[in-house]
């Protein structure tokens, strides 16, 4: 008699286990609206002269549009901004003086406003003299991700020189010259996904 008892307990153990282990192995994702800032990024690219799939590409692989990520390294928000070091750059390049705090990178519009800002600087000053509009997508990718000391420096620590020989690479010559060169690897993964998700964009 107590066997019996005990039987159906056991199998309704075991299958509220396997119900159980069904539900931890499936992964939840919370999505995010990929449209939800696009008047901010609109008016970001007009107003900073960026191509506007360039600023969608880099905040779907920074952040999945999640307005509230923030990385180990205290990347900030949408388009993954460090107050000390991207944000402070993209306050110069603005012509203004400090740094944005970190609750300011945590608004969506000003986070949105500064990397785009930060992408200006990058594409119109420090690599406005590559003249090939792809190559320049490229290297500007590489350096939203390393900087663009680094890369730079895989061609040459004369920057002028670096310019030059970048000029007389084909798109495809300079993707595969970072591929290969560039000290850190994530430099040229970043690049990868960021033309994946342009192409589809």
């Amino acid at each position: 008699m107590n066997s019996l008892l005990k039987q159906p307990s056991r199998i309704s153990l075991l299958i509220m286990l396997m119900i159980l282990a069904g539900c931890s192995s499936k992964t939840h994702y919370k999505k995010y609206d990929t449209h939800a800032y696009d008047d901010e990024i609109e008016d970001a690219a007009d107003n900073y002269k960026v191509d506007r799939k360039l600023i969608k590409a880099i905040i779907q692989v920074e952040s999945s549009y999640n307005p509230d990520a923030v990385s180990p390294s205290n990347a900030i928000g949408l388009m993954q901004l460090k107050a000390s070091t991207s944000g402070c750059d993209a306050y110069r390049y603005k012509g203004k003086r400090g740094c944005p705090s970190d609750r300011q990178l945590r608004d969506p519009e000003t986070n949105i406003d500064l990397g785009t800002a930060y992408l200006s600087g990058l594409q119109h000053q420090q690599l406005n003299w590559i003249n090939d509009p792809l190559t320049r997508r490229y290297a500007t990718e590489v350096a939203y991700a390393n900087g663009a000391g680094a890369l730079l420096r895989t061609f040459s620590s004369n920057r002028q020189t670096a310019i030059q020989m970048i000029n007389q690479l084909s798109p495809e010559a300079f993707n595969w010259h970072v591929r290969q060169y560039h000290p850190a690897p994530q430099a040229p993964r970043y690049m990868a996904k960021v033309e994946k998700v342009y192409a589809g964009l």
